[in-house]
């Protein structure tokens, strides 16, 4: 039998067709159904992109005004589910918790029949709704402070940072968060949306996808890489040790993180976006020695490697942001789920479409023939 070439990490193997987003890693574009991503964050928000990424095309007025009413009216939890989630372990990394919450959500949720379009909009906006409020509850929760209702005038991005820090947020504050969403909402087939279609090829419900997506983009290499950023800012020490760190690190062929990309040869289009409103924010509130720090091994980075195609990536900049909101550094990664449960939904949707059950094959490299010792003679 001829043997097949294995592509380590399924590497450039496409694995669905899919009308919800677009990258050109050469070009540095990202589209969300067909809209530039810059154009997006310059003037769209988060509910808008959401409702593109679910049904196609950008909402009428009447369209986005209903669907975010919907939307915030999911945010309020059954008393059970609160009561769940406070009993998680306060030391519990806040990933877990949400992993943990979705699938209960799930369980205190109507059932859903994937083939009846009332039941399926009706769990995509429970959980486009609930998910900032189980964030945000178990973060008051390890906190010691009580739950916290929601507010039905604000948006997504707004409503999460009053339900985490009890107070309205400022407007530039609320834009940049909406913005971080809006970058972070797609990126076509990413490890952990290909788990979510995955799971959903099996027809299971939306919350166990979302779900088992959540532990996909736990992992380091994928959206817990912003929480590694942060730390490594800090590890620097300071602007000035930018350059002397950064060789240290090449000499020992260590990872820089928050820079290149598995996709992007040139800088993440997201990184762009995201870094003019990062600067307007700190310009307005001031600065912090993590971003001066950024600045500085951006500049190193690029100065050494650019010529390579490494530049900076949408970790480097969204971890320096959510520290600025108040978010604690556990949490950045819940966070990016927030706003990928909208993609997440969509691909769902698309997967529902025309679904096949996800069989990959393998090469076997094991032995063959195996005799079978008995217990008493190994």
């Amino acid at each position: 039998m001829e043997q097949k070439e294995l592509v380590p990490g399924l590497a450039g193997i496409p694995a669905a067709e899919s009308a919800i987003s677009y990258i050109d890693g050469q070009a540095g574009v990202l589209e969300y159904r067909g809209h530039r991503i810059e154009s997006l964050a310059e003037q769209s928000t988060f509910e808008e992109v959401a409702w593109l990424l679910l049904y196609g095309a950008l909402p009428t007025r009447d369209e986005l005004a209903t669907f975010k009413a919907e939307v915030a009216a999911m945010r309020d939890l059954p008393e059970v589910l609160i009561d769940i989630v406070r009993a998680f372990p306060k030391t519990a990394h806040p990933m877990d918790a949400l992993q943990c919450s979705l699938a209960a959500l799930g369980m205190v949720s109507p059932p859903v029949d994937f083939r009846d379009s009332v039941q399926a909009d009706g769990a995509i906006r429970r959980i486009l709704g609930a998910t900032g409020m189980l964030i945000a509850t178990f973060e008051r929760s390890r906190r010691g402070q009580d739950y916290l209702a929601p507010d039905p005038s604000l948006g997504t991005a707004a409503n999460f940072l009053y339900m985490l820090n009890g107070e309205q947020p400022s407007g530039p504050m609320s834009r940049v968060l909406d913005v971080a969403l809006i970058l972070h909402a797609d990126h076509t087939m990413n490890a952990s949306t290909f788990a979510a279609r995955v799971v959903a090829s099996t027809e299971s419900d939306p919350y166990t996808v979302c779900s088992a997506a959540v532990g996909a983009l736990h992992g380091a290499l994928h959206g817990g890489a912003n929480e590694r950023v942060l730390e490594q800012l800090e590890a620097i020490g300071g602007p000035e040790a930018a350059a002397t760190w950064l060789d240290a690190q090449l000499a020992s062929k260590s990872k820089v993180m928050g820079f290149g990309h598995r996709v992007y040869k040139t800088k993440d289009p997201r990184a762009t976006a995201l870094q003019g409103l990062v600067h307007d924010v700190f310009a307005a509130h001031g600065s912090t020695p993590n971003y001066d720090t950024a600045l500085a091994l951006e500049g190193e980075v690029v100065a050494r490697l650019g010529s390579k195609g490494i530049h900076p990536n949408v970790d480097f900049f969204s971890g320096i942001v959510y520290q600025k909101l108040g978010i604690a550094t556990d949490a950045f990664t819940p966070v990016f789920a927030l706003a990928r449960v909208a993609g997440w939904l969509a691909h769902w949707r698309e997967q529902m479409q025309d679904n096949k059950l996800f069989r990959p094959g393998q090469i076997y490299v094991g032995v063959h023939d195996a005799v079978y010792t008995p217990i008493d003679e190994r």
